[in-house]
């Protein structure tokens, strides 16, 4: 594909997400930037929470990983609705009933002020690397299929994704994400079921007939029961999509945000029954594309050694999909990205407007441009930070500070259990110490266990176990005063 055509389709995409930040954008208040003035349609917010949860990274590295896992990515999905339920049930409902702006405000109100800051720390670093890491991948792409051939450096590719979040997010934040993720998603999906139209006319299938070859294939078995020490057994990635549903979603500023903008905690428990319930068909057509892309790469004598995160996107800019299916991919790419990106800069900027600088408890006339010189300073952050995974220049490191991001989530899991399973009251000033110490306590753990447990393997229960760990931690410093849960 030509510079000349990437640019002019990624020019051609953010035209249309500039047109609806401009329909949307008119009120550029503090409370439609932070909660859109609770008056998101329910059903649009559950859409477009579709594509904020897939991602890039689901967009091309899912199905990747059908060669090597199959469909086992099928069990932590049936978790995830097990989480879901939770959040639905007993955050949401707690979140309404506190009307916060922020999720964290709730830690003040049950431990005290170092716990309220604590959980907004945590978030906070958290989704700078999440959000740096899923855009240095955008930035990977912009790079090599616009700026490099017109030699352009890196650090512009950089500049001009984090700009174009920026241009359409800096008058009404979460009021215009709501509509903006309800495109986005849709053009993912669009990608996906485009693509897998043409493998299956390619291989002279009807739809049926391409349901069956992949449910026969070897790519898609769905359950692992044999070996309890293999990360990919059935029990481990049920319980660990489960909590990380709970902590990555229901104690995330960033998707909860979302929540919050519906008219009513009954819209909002709807938007996230039926968001469940979709996200689990969405990734059985992720990881079915998936296979479908390994029968069609072996159909056509395609380079055995390109698979993984590589195979999607070289079958699609090498034009072996045709060219509709390039230019879906290009506009799948970035929409799966930015769907998650965008949200996390606006997340991240009521985050620190709200628990740290306090603008949902005064009225100052300055606040609108205080909260504006926030969203660039994030916006800077993040380039800053992508362009330091650049000079690491290592995929297997800036793979692993992405999984740090994870560690983040047990503290706050821990914090969050604490409060509403018991009426104890903590040490608030010792809190930071514990919810440092636990991740450190984790990772120890994870890089011994094969050692300490006999051959044992920590895969993505590291999650609650760093809950736990943190909810002793909370029980250790104690005190015999108490507040209600």
């Amino acid at each position: 594909m030509s510079a000349l055509t990437a640019t002019l389709i990624i020019l051609g995409y953010f035209s249309v997400l500039i047109l609806i930040s401009f329909l949307t954008g008119k009120d550029d208040s503090n409370e439609a930037f932070f909660i859109g003035k609770k008056q998101s349609p329910w059903y649009v917010v559950a859409f477009g929470m579709i594509g904020a949860s897939l991602s890039g990274v689901t967009f091309i590295s899912v199905p990747g990983w059908v060669a090597s896992s199959q469909f086992s990515y099928m069990q932590m999905v049936l978790g995830y609705l097990a989480g879901y339920a939770v959040v639905a049930t007993v955050l949401m409902p707690l979140y309404y009933r506190l009307n916060l702006t922020s999720i964290y405000g709730y830690l003040e109100s049950r431990f005290g002020f170092w716990s309220y800051k604590t959980g907004a720390f945590y978030f906070l670093i958290s989704r700078v690397i999440g959000a740096s890491f899923r855009l240095f991948l955008v930035a990977i792409a912009l790079h090599f299929a616009v700026f490099e051939k017109l030699g352009w450096p890196f650090w512009a590719a950089v500049v001009a994704t984090v700009l174009l979040i920026w241009v359409y997010t800096f008058r009404s934040g979460i009021k215009t994400i709501i509509w903006t993720d309800t495109l986005q998603t849709a053009s993912m999906l669009l990608a996906v079921i485009v693509t897998v139209w043409v493998m299956k006319d390619a291989f002279d299938w009807g739809w049926g007939e391409m349901v069956t070859n992949v449910r026969e294939s070897s790519y898609s078995k769905w359950f692992f029961w044999g070996d309890w020490n293999d990360r990919q057994h059935f029990v481990k990635q049920f319980i660990g999509g489960m909590f990380i549903t709970i902590a990555m979603t229901g104690l995330d500023q960033d998707m909860m945000q979302k929540n919050l903008s519906c008219r009513s905690i009954g819209d909002a428990q709807k938007n996230m029954l039926w968001f469940s319930v979709i996200l689990v068909f969405a990734n059985l057509l992720f990881l079915s594309f998936g296979a479908m892309l390994y029968l069609f790469a072996d159909r056509i004598g395609f380079d055995p050694s390109i698979t993984g995160d590589k195979l999607y996107p070289a079958l699609a800019l090498d034009g072996e999909l045709g060219a509709v299916a390039g230019v879906l991919f290009i506009i799948g790419l970035i929409a799966a990205a930015y769907s998650s990106a965008d949200s996390a800069l606006t997340a991240l900027t009521t985050s620190f407007c709200v628990d740290f600088l306090g603008m949902d408890r005064k009225s100052n006339p300055r606040d609108r441009k205080l909260r504006k010189m926030v969203h660039v300073g994030f916006s800077v952050l993040l380039v800053i930070v992508i362009l330091v995974f650049k000079a690491l220049n290592n995929q297997s490191v800036i793979a692993e500070l992405f999984r740090v991001a994870t560690y983040t989530y047990g503290p706050l899991l821990g914090l969050y259990a604490f409060g509403l399973m018991t009426r104890l009251q903590v040490k608030d000033r010792w809190v930071p110490l514990v919810c440092i110490a636990s991740p450190v306590i984790c990772y120890l753990l994870q890089t011994y266990s094969e050692t300490l447990f006999s051959g044992y393997q920590i895969g993505f229960e590291l999650l609650p176990m760093n809950g736990f760990i943190t909810f002793l931690g909370l029980w250790a410093i104690s005190s015999t005063s108490r507040k209600p849960a």
